[in-house]
Formats: structure tokens, sequence, C-alpha cells
């Protein structure tokens, strides 16, 4: 990132605690650690780390411009002053919304870019990565990486992009109300997709509809990008779709695209049929009479709708579709997300312990019936978490989806809400001899992991905070 740090500064609205000399010429980061030769360290006072404490390592390591969010000392304004370096303090002492300052600016610096918004329940990350490898197969390409995707993720995302950028693909995440309006602000996309609309954050929600109602607000933050006229992509199989499409996008002008398996449908998937390792093949078709036969590397038939949402924006922008099927069929596995991996013991692992939902949870146990599998079918499930008042039931509703699946052990890892998954799986006729609950991660892998043997295909799925991660590491290890 290449800019004068006084305008950077005047368009943030921080206050200057010592004027320097240099401009901007390095990252933007969070860390100390990544400081370097014209950097911008903006010190957030975090829960386990205050980065108000590091200010002057900061300096030290040559950075431009250190953003503080609390008091800084004499000492160290003296000692920015001698390196030339800009000290200010973040108006209202809110890094958040100083990033997404500095982000909407970089954006704003840079009309050429064409940005593509990806949010939803369920799905992004997928998406988002199929919206990588498909684009940049034809374009300089920029995306989030991982799932970078909240208030500080965004804006380092867009303050990370190169000048010579041509499409930049933004993940949007949110929790509460109104984080997708000022997500969208600051990367001001042209084309957008909402993958679906489910129950994740519902606890902090409310209720579906005003999860939707959350999603929506990607449309407000939509701009024409010449002659390519906003879009929003939907999938037609989810229930909230005419909410939004009817009750957001087409008042506000914008485009409206549909995927799925309607014949109406712009983007359609045909005859999906999974291999003997869960990976989709099916006829893909637009309405302009395009198809073409795609194979997709990661597993499951959930990930088909994250693709179609793809290949309708890749379409928009009027790519060779052929070429980006190509290259999202090569795609691998996000880490920690339907990452099939082989233990020492030769049993296979699902490692899907990155984030969990009730309806992610239902398609990763598709995943992991429809695999081939010599062995046995192993579910280990964690908690989910952010469902409120109605994660008892929840929760019981994937106990008992488990349950149906017919598999040879299901394991609950956790405390209330990994019994009552257990009790519904014992409800619908799980017997107790295929069924185990743990405390803790430790306790799991130390059983399970001596037990497992070759031909063994094991899911592993929960919320993040759920620390099953570690479960995987240690199986896989023993």
């Amino acid at each position: 990132m290449r800019i004068s740090t006084c305008k950077l500064v005047d368009a943030t609205g921080a206050s200057i605690l010592a004027r320097g000399a240099a401009d901007v010429a390095g990252e933007v980061t969070i860390d100390s650690r990544n400081v370097g030769e014209g950097s911008v360290f903006v010190a957030f006072a975090g829960e386990r780390v205050d980065g108000n404490a590091y200010v002057r390592s900061a300096i030290e390591a040559g950075a431009a411009l250190v953003v503080a969010s609390a008091e800084v000392s004499e000492a160290d304004l003296e000692a920015a002053r001698g390196r030339g370096c800009w000290v200010v303090r973040a108006e209202g002492d809110d890094c958040e919304e100083w990033m997404l300052r500095a982000a909407a600016l970089w954006r704003r610096m840079h009309p050429e870019w064409v940005v593509v918004g990806v949010t939803g329940s369920v799905g992004k990350t997928t998406t988002k990565d199929m919206l990588r490898c498909g684009i940049s197969s034809q374009r300089r390409t920029h995306a989030t990486a991982g799932n970078f995707n909240n208030l500080i993720g965004l804006p380092l995302t867009v303050l990370s992009a190169p000048e010579d950028t041509e499409v930049l693909v933004c993940e949007l995440g949110m929790n509460h109300p109104h984080e997708i309006d000022r997500l969208a602000a600051a990367c001001q996309p042209t084309l957008a997709v909402i993958t679906n609309v489910g129950t994740s954050h519902i606890g902090l929600l409310g209720s579906r509809e005003n999860i939707a109602r959350a999603k929506a607000e990607i449309v407000g933050g939509l701009v024409d990008h010449g002659e390519l006229r906003r879009t929003l992509t939907l999938t037609s199989a989810n229930d909230y779709t005419p909410f939004i499409a009817d009750g957001f996008a087409r008042p506000a002008g914008v485009d409206v695209l549909m995927a799925g398996s309607r014949a109406e449908d712009d983007v359609r998937a045909l005859g999906v049929t999974l291999s003997a390792e869960g990976c989709a093949t099916l006829t893909a078709s637009c309405s302009d009479g395009w198809s073409r036969e795609v194979t997709l590397s990661v597993p499951g038939r959930q990930v088909v709708p994250d693709f179609l949402l793809a290949l309708s924006v890749i379409w928009r922008l009027g790519l060779d579709r052929d070429l980006a099927c190509e290259a999202i069929e090569r795609m691998p596995a996000t880490h920690m997300r339907l990452d099939v991996q082989t233990a020492s013991s030769g049993a296979r692992v699902i490692d899907d312990s990155y984030n969990a939902a009730p309806n992610s949870m239902a398609a990763s146990l598709d995943v992991l019936a429809q695999m081939a599998c010599s062995g046995r079918r192993i579910a280990v499930l964690g908690e989910m978490g952010e469902l409120g008042a109605d994660e008892g039931r929840l929760h019981g509703y994937v106990g008992a989806y488990a349950a149906a699946k017919g598999l040879d052990l299901l394991v609950f890892i956790g405390h209330d809400l990994a019994g009552q998954m257990a009790e519904a799986a014992r409800t619908v006729g799980q017997s107790e001899d295929a069924l185990e609950v743990f405390p803790d991660v430790a306790s799991a892998a130390a059983t399970l992991g001596p037990i497992l043997s070759e031909g063994d295909l094991v899911l592993v799925k929960a919320s993040r905070a759920a620390g099953l991660d570690g479960f995987v590491k240690e199986v896989l290890a023993q």
C-alpha cells in the first residue's frame, strides 16, 4: 500500500499526536511482529493482548504510521518524531472504525477494481474460494484470506489488495445488525452473493428473518461499475430468497440472478451424482445456452449451490466459463473445512472442525454417509455456538439427524449441549453400544485414537470454540 500518510490521517479522522515525515509504503497490520519499513501498525486493545503496549516496538521497526487506541507516552512520541513516524489516536479509540475508513479510502482510490461481495449463513468461504480460483484463471485477483470477514478482517483484505488488482473478492461475515452495512460501505461491491439464510448467529439476531435482513444489507452497498450493473445472486431453493429478492434487491434496482435446479433458474445444476469420495459431478448450465460437465474436488452435495453461485458471478464478469470451471475443478479443500486426511492408523479423517451450524452439521453428516468406506463410519461432533434460546432444540435436531444416518459410532464432545445431542440420538433409536459422550477433546482423543484402523472414516465437526481441531491433530498423529 502506497499512500500519503497525511491523506490517510485526514480521511480517517484520527487525532495527530506526533507529526511524521514518512509516507505509507507497506502493509497495514495489527501484529507488531509484522511491522516493517513504511508499514501501518493499528494498536487494538484486545482482551488478551493490548496492541498499545507495542507502539514503541512498531516505531523502532520502521512504521510510517502508528494508530493508537490509548494514551501514548511522551517518550514514545519523541521516539516517533526522531524516526519520522506519524502517531495518531483513533477517533473514539475505535480502531475498527479507523480501519473501515482507511479501507474505504483505498477502495475509492481504485475505482477500476471490480469488487465481489460474498455473504450468507453457510458456504461463504467455499464460494469465495471457488470465485478466487475461477476468476484468477483470467484476471489478477485478490481475495479474503481464510475467513478474514469481520470488521477487522475485511478492511485488512481491502488494504492488502495490490494496486494492479482487477477483481477483489471479499467475504462479509456478521453477527449483529448493520455490520454488513459497514463492511459493504468499505469495499463497495458491484456483484454480490448471498449463499443462504440459516440459523448461524440466531442467538444474537433473534430470528431467521432478522438474519435475512442482516444479510440483505449488502444490497445497500452495491455500486455500478461502468456498464456492469449491480447484481445479486441467490439460491432459488432457500426459503428466504423471495424475501430478499423482492423486499430488498429488486426495489433498489439491483439485478437478481437465481442459482439452483429449476428450469427457470439462470444458473442450473442437473444430474448431480457423487463419487465414492463424495465429490459431485454435475452438468452446469446457464440460461444463455452454455453448459459443461463439472466434477468438483471438494466433497459433498452441499457445495454444488456454492459452485453455481460462483459460476453466476464468473458469467456476469464476462469470463470464459470453461477455463474458470477447469480451475475450480482443481481447487484443493480449505484447511479444517471438509479436508480429508489420513491418520497414522490408516483411518481417514474428514476435518470440518472450523465452524458449525445445524444445517452445515447435517450437510457434513450427509458427506460422511455418502463417501466410500470399507470400515466404520464415525461422527465426532462438538457443540455449536451463538444459537441463543434455541440452542437446546437445535442441538437435539442434530443429534437425531446423526442417529438417523445409521452410523457405526456417534461421539459427542462437550457438556450440557453434547448431552442433549446424545439424548436426542437415543430417542430416535441410537444404540448405547454405538454412542459415546466425552467432556473434552483430550479424553475423546485418548479413547478413540487407539481404536481407529485402516478403512475407518471419521467426521469431526463443531463450532470453532469447541476446539475439535485439537482432536484431529491428536488422532492424525496416533
